[in-house]
C-alpha cells in the first residue's frame, strides 16, 4: 500500500530493487538501502545527482520502477564494498610520467653495453675472470629479458 519500486542500478550492471514510499527522502532512500555507507553512495536519477538528502521521491518524480544509478565513491570504509574499485595497472611515482620498473632493462642493457664497449676498447683493463663475469651476466641478462618479454 503506497509503496514504489525502485531499481537500483551500479557501475558493474548489477541491479537490485528497492521497496519506498513516495514520501520519504533521498536520506531515508541511501539509509534503507545502504546502511552505514550513506556517505559513500551517491544517487544519480536521470542525469542529476540527487545531493539534497532532505528532497523527496515525490518531489524528484520518482515514481514506480524508476531507475537510479548509484555510485560508491572512493573515500569508503572496509565493510563490503558495493563496486569493484579500479585497480591501476602500473602504479607510478607521483610526478614520474614512467614506473621506475619499466626503466630497469633498458638500463641494465645501457650497463652491459658500456661493459663491453670498455673490454673491447681497453682490453688490457679486463683480466679473464673479469671477462668471463662480463660474459655471465651477459648470458644471463638474455635469457631473462627473453623469459619476460618472450611470452
Amino acid at each position: 500500500p503506497g509503496l514504489i519500486k525502485i531499481r537500483l542500478k551500479f557501475l558493474n550492471d548489477t541491479e537490485e530493487v528497492a521497496m519506498a514510499r513516495p514520501e520519504d527522502t533521498v536520506g531515508v532512500l541511501k539509509s534503507k538501502c545502504f546502511p552505514g555507507q550513506e556517505s559513500q553512495m551517491k544517487l544519480i536519477y536521470r542525469g542529476q545527482l540527487l545531493q539534497d538528502q532532505a528532497q523527496t521521491l515525490r518531489s524528484l518524480h520518482i515514481t514506480d520502477n524508476c531507475v537510479i544509478h548509484c555510485h560508491r565513491s572512493r573515500g569508503a570504509t572496509a565493510a563490503t564494498p558495493t563496486l569493484p574499485d579500479p585497480i591501476p595497472a602500473v602504479p607510478t611515482a607521483p610526478g614520474l610520467p614512467l614506473g621506475g620498473g619499466t626503466l630497469m632493462v633498458p638500463t641494465v642493457m645501457v650497463v652491459l653495453a658500456l661493459g663491453w664497449y670498455f673490454r673491447i676498447n681497453y682490453r688490457q683493463l679486463f683480466t679473464a675472470p673479469a671477462t668471463v663475469s662480463l660474459i655471465g651476466v651477459t648470458v644471463l641478462v638474455t635469457f631473462l629479458a627473453f623469459g619476460v618479454y618472450g611470452q
